[in-house]
């Protein structure tokens, strides 16, 4: 055997003799704690060489017994769309806000609605957003959607002019702790449009009337025990995968 190859062998022993002795469970919490984003379970088996590395059940496992350890604890492991992620629980939130001096961000009634019209009939164009409000949407919500990539353009309508078509991101789901768009709330379930933005820091009051209950169901064409489907317009579709999660 070469030295190199030796070298490697050796490099190799150390770090599995190293890892025995640190329980699989304490190396998932502190990669969870430092990634400062979602990690699924395929990046975290990565973490872990050949001969250390826990099946993907075993680790279904750890993570189960970790969520369970957060229990009486300030915070929690919660599955989101792009995988599991330590987040302050939401009843510490009077408290911990207060680290940080900018206030939050608001947004107005007209961002919201058009967020929640994109999350349920997408996907969607804004000329479509426009016949469902009544009133033209500003170029500034749409930006600020994408810029913090709540929603993307999935497509092109198949129609002359074909107008970009809106969806939901991971990073949607990510933000209100949803694993897919079968976890939104059914329309029926619905009073308000801001209720499906419930997670997002107090809002603004914007002069805008909100969508009533008969005008959204009309509109989305859906019966009272449904969800929102999409509809069945001619579409052209993008390649990329970090949309329509289900």
């Amino acid at each position: 055997m070469s030295t190199a190859a030796s070298q490697n062998v050796e490099k190799t022993a150390k770090r599995s003799r190293k890892a025995a002795g640190i329980p699989i469970k304490n190396i998932v919490e502190a990669a969870l704690l430092s990634a400062g984003k979602p990690l699924d379970i395929d990046r975290l088996l990565e973490l872990f060489d050949d001969t250390e590395r826990p099946t993907k059940q075993h680790l279904r496992t750890i993570l189960d017994e970790i969520s369970l350890d957060c229990d009486d604890k300030g915070f929690e492991l919660v599955k989101v769309a792009s995988g599991y992620r330590f987040q302050v629980k939401q009843a510490f939130s009077p408290w911990v806000s207060k680290l940080w001096e900018e206030r939050p961000q608001r947004y107005s009634r007209a961002l919201l609605e058009t967020l929640a019209l994109i999350a349920y009939r997408q996907p969607i164009t804004r000329g479509d957003i426009e016949d469902i409000r009544g009133v033209a949407v500003s170029s500034n919500i749409i930006k600020t959607l994408l810029e913090r990539s709540w929603v993307r353009v999935v497509g092109h309508k198949d129609v002359p002019g074909k107008p970009a078509l809106y969806g939901t991101t991971k990073h949607f789901l990510d933000y209100f702790n949803l694993q897919g768009l079968d976890q939104l709330p059914q329309l029926s379930e619905i009073r308000d449009l801001e209720a499906i933005s419930f997670e997002i820091e107090q809002l603004n009051h914007s002069e805008d009337e909100p969508v009533s209950d008969s005008e959204i169901e009309n509109n989305f064409e859906i019966d009272s025990d449904s969800e929102a489907t999409v509809a069945p317009d001619s579409i052209e579709l993008s390649d990329s995968d970090d949309s329509l999660v289900h």
